[in-house]
């Protein structure tokens, strides 16, 4: 018997997770004891990426949360309501949910952790904030020894993507906006992401996971992008800046606690200047990261695609395994949850090093001679492996060096390359020979 999982919404991220649970080979085994039991949907009929069992989909969304045979509710319809009103029927029907809702959370996460508590079952978030980084757990669980000074990120993709073409390309707001909607970046409304609010409802989240928590989230100070003008993104540029829309929380040090004991943060959502030289300042196009800064973990930083179906799906899905962990251990009686024992579920060995594929650096001193050039072309040609560049750099008397980056390629094919090279009477020697990302 199957863990019984019911989906609320097969759109993208929806449609990403029944592909997981439905083929489930090569994954952990745990995968293998999901069952996709009820999916919501608004037009069955309506052609889907993913196949579903046949009587599996449903156009109610209450016949998935009511199902008996349902165990674990998976919520990714989005908005406010019925998504509350859903989730809060399912606590009390005594089942766990999983959602990547983070405006539902961040307005109504203390109803819902409170109803949650009270009947005993999980509501776990890890993919409403962040897409497939895991941050959530890692604020929970893995920092959670430390004093959380300070967390800030990048942690709407859309806007990040506008601000990487205006700072590259000195494009303006609006035509990189259109080619954002273009290319499905963008909603058609999309005011939630320039205007800053869904990076305030993910900020609210953490700034709750990693000062104990909950915070007001329709107060926090909130800045989009939409009124930035270009010439201040290359001005910044100038200055040796990038300009990234962050989304902070942090701990007023200086202050005390106020009278009913409550922690005084600062936390804003605004364009902000980001020295270069920082580690949030290289996260470009539709990439998230988030720094975490505390004590005595000092900075990490969690950096990664923020949405789609794929980086989301792995978010959702880690979050039900989660729980069907928990589940397998009360029903089964066993001593450790699966996720939590540091066992092994398959073998595995090194692969024959010569079978691994990389780019490479070469650096070759060479006699300053015609035909050198063409020789280590066809040195590299002659057993298949594709040269990228190949430049000379300097030439002193009659000695050259030559550099060379290979595409990707096997050991074997490279190896073979090189032994026919260092062979060659106009090669005096090998310099260096790097891997490339």
């Amino acid at each position: 018997m199957g863990i019984g999982i019911g989906l609320l919404g097969l759109g993208t991220v929806g449609g990403g997770v029944a592909e997981i649970i439905q083929e489930a080979s090569g994954r952990h085994p745990l995968v293998q004891a999901l069952s996709l039991k009820r999916v919501a949907v608004r037009d069955p009929s309506r052609p889907r990426s993913v196949a579903v069992p046949a009587g599996v989909l449903t156009t109610s969304p209450e016949q998935v949360v009511d199902d008996p045979g349902v165990e674990i509710v998976v919520e990714l319809i989005g908005g406010l309501e019925p998504a509350r009103t859903l989730i809060l029927r399912a606590i009390a029907a005594g089942k766990s949910v999983v959602t990547a809702n983070k405006a539902v959370i961040a307005r109504h996460g203390e109803e819902i952790a409170a109803a949650a508590a009270e009947a005993g079952v999980y509501v776990l978030i890890e993919a409403a904030v962040g897409g497939g980084i895991p941050i959530i757990e890692p604020l929970k669980q893995s920092l959670g020894g430390n004093r959380i000074r300070r967390v800030s990120g990048i942690i709407n993709g859309t806007t990040n993507y506008i601000l990487t073409r205006m700072a590259g390309e000195g494009a303006g707001y609006a035509e990189v906006l259109a080619q954002a909607q273009e290319l499905g970046y963008a909603e058609a409304d999309p005011a939630a992401d320039v205007d800053g609010h869904d990076a305030a409802d993910k900020i609210a989240i953490l700034a709750g996971l990693a000062f104990g928590g909950p915070v007001d989230r329709l107060a926090i100070p909130t800045e989009g992008i939409s009124r930035l003008d270009g010439r201040d993104v290359g001005y910044a540029r100038r200055l040796g800046y990038a300009v990234k829309l962050l989304a902070t929380a942090q701990a007023l040090e200086e202050a005390e606690d106020d009278p009913q004991g409550a922690r005084p943060l600062d936390i804003q959502v605004h364009p902000t200047l980001v020295p270069l030289d920082h580690p949030l300042a290289g996260v470009n196009g539709v990439n998230n990261a988030i720094l975490v800064e505390g004590d005595p973990i000092g900075q990490v930083m969690f950096y990664g695609p923020g949405a789609g179906a794929g980086p989301t799906a792995s978010a959702v899905v880690a979050d039900i395994l989660n729980i069907a962990g928990i589940r397998q251990v009360q029903s089964e009686g066993r001593s450790l949850d699966p996720l939590l024992a540091a066992g092994s579920w398959r073998r595995c060995v090194l692969a024959d090093p010569s079978r691994s594929r990389h780019r490479n650096y070469v650096r070759l001193k060479t006699r300053d001679e015609p035909g050198v050039i063409g020789t280590i072309g066809r040195c590299f040609g002659d057993r298949g492996v594709s040269i990228q560049s190949i430049v000379q750099l300097e030439a002193q008397g009659a000695a050259a060096e030559i550099v060379v980056i290979t595409h990707e390629v096997s050991e074997a094919r490279f190896q073979e390359a090189m032994a026919a090279i260092r062979s060659h009477g106009a090669i005096d020697a090998v310099a260096a020979c790097l891997r490339t990302l």
